[in-house]
């Protein structure tokens, strides 16, 4: 599904060089797309043959030249230089207002409108995913720099009453600096998106590495966004990139001067990234893994089950960290629901992503498809049963069938594997304690949901015995989070939260202030010293 690239090899300078490869049509096919009509869109957002890897209020790249997006490195000099200019360019950004900051950050969302539907169909062009799922991507990056706007009129802390006389006791908060975004292939507008926004209304300036095989979508938000910044003369390094590969996130990692480090991605990834920036104790929010269930109870309208499981399971192919991985179906509808989704997934219309029917389009990469077959053949080893999908489709791309896999335990060592592909096992339980230890016992905590009529079983669920994620539905799925709440989960999830609520404040710092402003000095606890 993913576009191909070619490296020019008459000079050193680091290029995004356009194949033509489409859902119908042979990778073998080596026209540039962007010289097609069909392709000519690409112009509007920027794009040419070559594109440079780096910005840091300039364009360049000098790195090595690799067959593979897979692996394209801006030199480690370059990413020097960005940092560099990024740290000088927050001198400037930190001075101006937060309201101001806030108008610079509307005129982005402002400036992503205006070419929503085509940056969308990069992204379903690069990454796989159906074109409405590209736009809605865009549309979370616009939604949040409209709540961006707002914040930045109201960030701040509490004056505290004081136990001494003629003292004020208040809370400061300060950007941290230079934040460093690392961001998946999956949401590659999105999730830079709820970081950026946020975290330069906070005062900061954002270094972004993006994922190294959707580097268009990358290059193409960055120009939209220097182009906001040159036209307000301002450094274009508050928003710079350098599109790279591991060792750029391991710099970005162990570099000081990166206050804060933003991941995205896998769990595994994501514990290299914590280690790294907590041995130099520098901050990191992590957004790594999901194993999500929805628990359907017996009392459950049916009518909101079925499609509510459908849309976490099969949509964008399977690759959202909040995708539904696992159906928990109490014993007593337990055959009947699996009958209706089963029907349902086979009435998916799977096709080109760009086609406005199309509901489900390939996975990104060829590894991810075997990496499907491998889940499925654990799957029957464990005990599974497939009852839909479970095959690769013959045709081109990376196209595999939305999977339905039942009679696993539970417990069972691929139950509790999140394996990012379309595959939804559906789990037997009996009570409601049975079926909220099952929820909670898997290592990931990002989303959850139950499907019930029962308020008791409700605020239970809520609670403290109830889910140990970071997102509790009832009665919806567990994908298609609204960004006005704080977005992410617990335990090997990370810990770390974006977008809405008091998200704002990972990137910032906290002071607490005494002000004396009488002409005595009495001591807190009403320690003497004299």
């Amino acid at each position: 599904s993913k576009v191909k690239y070619r490296y020019p090899q008459k000079r050193s300078t680091l290029k995004y060089k356009l194949f033509t490869i489409s859902y119908q049509q042979s990778a073998a096919m080596s026209t540039l797309l962007i010289n097609q009509s069909k392709y000519a869109w690409l112009k509007e957002l920027g794009l040419s043959e070559d594109n440079d890897g780096v910005y840091n209020g300039n364009w360049g790249g000098k790195g090595e030249l690799l067959d593979t997006v897979s692996f394209v490195q801006a030199t480690m000099a370059e990413y020097e230089e960005t940092v560099q200019k990024s740290r000088d360019a927050w001198k400037v950004w930190a001075d101006i207002p937060a309201p101001k900051r806030g108008e610079i950050v509307r005129q982005i969302g402002d400036a992503l409108r205006k070419k929503i539907k085509v940056l969308g169909s990069l992204v379903s062009l690069e990454m796989g995913k159906i074109y409405v799922e590209g736009v809605g991507e865009v549309q979370e990056y616009v939604d949040v720099c409209d709540y961006a706007v707002g914040l930045s009129r109201m960030i701040g802390g509490p004056v505290l009453p004081s136990e001494r006389p003629g003292h004020a006791l208040i809370e400061m908060w300060n950007p941290v600096g230079l934040v460093g975004i690392i961001t998946a292939f999956n949401f590659p507008v999105a999730v830079y998106g709820w970081n950026n926004a946020i975290a330069l209304i906070c005062g900061n300036v954002c270094l972004w590495k993006g994922a190294p095989t959707t580097p268009l979508t990358s290059v193409a938000v960055t120009k939209i966004v220097a182009e906001v910044l040159e036209q307000n003369n301002l450094p274009g390094a508050i928003c710079s990139m350098t599109c790279g590969g591991a060792d750029i996130g391991t710099a970005m990692s162990k570099d000081e001067r990166v206050d804060l480090v933003s991941f995205t991605g896998s769990t595994h990834v994501g514990k290299m990234v914590a280690m790294l920036v907590q041995e130099r104790f520098g901050r990191n929010l992590l957004e790594l893994g999901g194993n999500n269930a929805i628990i359907v109870f017996e009392d459950a309208d049916l009518n909101l089950v079925v499609p509510s499981a459908v849309f976490a399971s099969v949509g964008t192919a399977g690759q959202r960290c909040t995708t539904t991985r696992r159906l928990m179906l109490h014993g007593s509808i337990h055959d009947v629901v699996v009958e209706r989704v089963a029907k349902a997934y086979k009435q998916v219309r799977i096709g080109d992503p760009w086609d406005r029917n199309t509901m489900y389009g390939p996975l990104h990469t060829k590894q991810a498809v075997d990496q499907y077959l491998a889940a499925i053949e654990q799957a029957k080893q464990q005990g599974g049963t497939v009852v839909c999908g479970g095959k690769v489709m013959d045709r081109p791309g990376n196209y595999v069938e939305p999977t339905i896999i039942t009679g696993l335990a539970h417990d069972a060592p691929i139950v509790h594997t999140e394996t990012f592909v379309p595959i939804l096992y559906v789990l037997k339980f009996q009570t409601e304690e049975e079926a909220f230890a099952w929820n909670n016992e898997v290592k990931q905590g990002l989303s959850s949901s139950i499907f019930t009529k029962d308020m008791g079983r409700v605020f239970r669920w809520l609670g403290p015995k109830g889910s140990d994620c970071g997102i509790v539905n009832v009665n919806i799925p567990t994908s298609g989070a609204e960004i006005g709440g704080a977005f992410g989960g617990e335990k090997h999830t990370g810990g770390g939260r974006e977008s809405g609520s008091d998200s704002w404040k990972q990137y910032m710092r906290r002071s607490t202030c005494t002000i004396n402003y009488s002409k005595d000095l009495p001591l807190a606890q009403g320690i003497k010293f004299e």
